[in-house]
């Protein structure tokens, strides 16, 4: 971010709440600690802050954190992040703020951007701001979310939903993509894949957590698509049909594709789609080629299809996105005002 006098990074301000998850908590750190610009500056800058003036805060572990923020940092925050938290009280229980939580949040400015890592979504619907709105949480959690908040449209297939100004996520690691995702809405795919290297994680997660709803297990000997999948990836430049993929297994398209859909929690074309997204996303940050080129390269065929479907993830022509997200040229703002994306939704 750059303002009149010069750089200003990126002000992300993590509520840590008491009975919070440790692992969670250090997740905006680790992912928004790392990116810099070509000076080697922080692009974001990551404070922690509690409910109540500088202190300890609970963990559902055997330690306690000191937290050195009281509330009022929410008002500096261009982004808030609520991780996950075990002891909500009338939040969990009657969808309720407390008084000390309902004055804390009071500091947030308008437009601020908010984001919740699994049950901190409880936060931002009690505190209205997911009325009307799509939203995740934990997939265990989901139907009583849904029942508390009759409002708000909860899907429990995704690890994550974009609606613009609110991002809410799965549980747990489900906050790595979120966080990974706002690297890249903000500065671009080589950005963010790059933290993810250094993070050793992969840069985006193929499906929602669908896939890690307990089922049961299958055969051990029974074969499953991985093959398939990278067999497709290899070849995203060309016409890939189902019964191609599904013959790289040896299965019948009909097997092929309830085996796909268990395994990534998403149907064979979906993943295509997305995958071939993500190709032309690193295709016009990182090279010259034509939109045409491009749109070729990526599988899509034609700049139209191209167009269409990054209209439909992103909220952007291929154009907006390059001029955007071009390796080397000035971070700024996407252009699109609001783009809602939920990875691993069904299309």
């Amino acid at each position: 971010m750059h303002t009149a006098t010069g750089f200003r990074p990126h002000r992300v301000v993590v509520l840590a709440l008491d009975g919070l998850l440790p692992f969670e908590l250090g997740i905006p750190h680790r992912i928004f600690g790392r990116p810099r610009d070509a000076q080697r500056r922080h692009l974001y800058e990551v404070v922690t802050c509690s409910v109540r003036p500088p202190g300890p805060v609970e963990t559902d572990a055997d330690f306690s954190i000191h937290v050195a923020h009281g509330p009022e940092a929410l008002a500096t925050a261009d982004t808030v992040i609520v991780p996950a938290s075990y002891e909500l009280g009338p939040l969990y229980e009657e969808g309720r703020l407390t008084e000390e939580l309902a004055a804390a949040l009071a500091h947030i400015r308008p437009g601020t951007r908010l984001a919740s890592i699994c049950t901190g979504v409880y936060v931002l619907a009690a505190a209205g701001y997911l009325d009307g709105r799509p939203a995740t949480t934990h997939w265990a959690d989901a139907e009583h979310f849904q029942r508390l908040f009759p409002q708000i449209k909860v899907d429990a297939d995704v690890l994550f939903i974009d609606d613009g100004d609110v991002l809410t996520s799965a549980g747990v690691a489900a906050g790595i993509d979120l966080c990974l995702h706002i690297v890249r809405r903000d500065h671009g795919t080589a950005v963010a894949n790059e933290v993810a290297r250094r993070t050793v994680v992969p840069p985006h997660r193929d499906g929602g957590q669908a896939q890690y709803i307990h089922r049961p297990v299958p055969d051990p000997q029974q074969a499953t698509t991985t093959g398939a999948r990278a067999w497709a990836l290899g070849r995203l430049h060309e016409p890939i049909q189902l019964r191609d993929m599904a013959a790289q297994e040896s299965m019948s398209v009909r097997t092929f594709t309830r085996r796909f859909r268990e395994e990534v929690g998403v149907s064979p074309g979906q993943w295509l789609t997305q995958q071939r997204v993500e190709r032309a996303r690193h295709l016009l940050e990182s090279t010259d080629l034509s939109v045409d080129q491009v749109a070729r390269d990526a599988g899509f065929g034609t700049a139209q299809s191209m167009r269409q479907h990054l209209q439909a993830a992103l909220g952007v022509t291929p154009t907006a996105y390059r001029r955007t997200f071009r390796a080397g040229s000035s971070v700024r703002e996407p252009e699109a005002a609001s783009r809602k994306q939920a990875l691993g939704s069904r299309a």
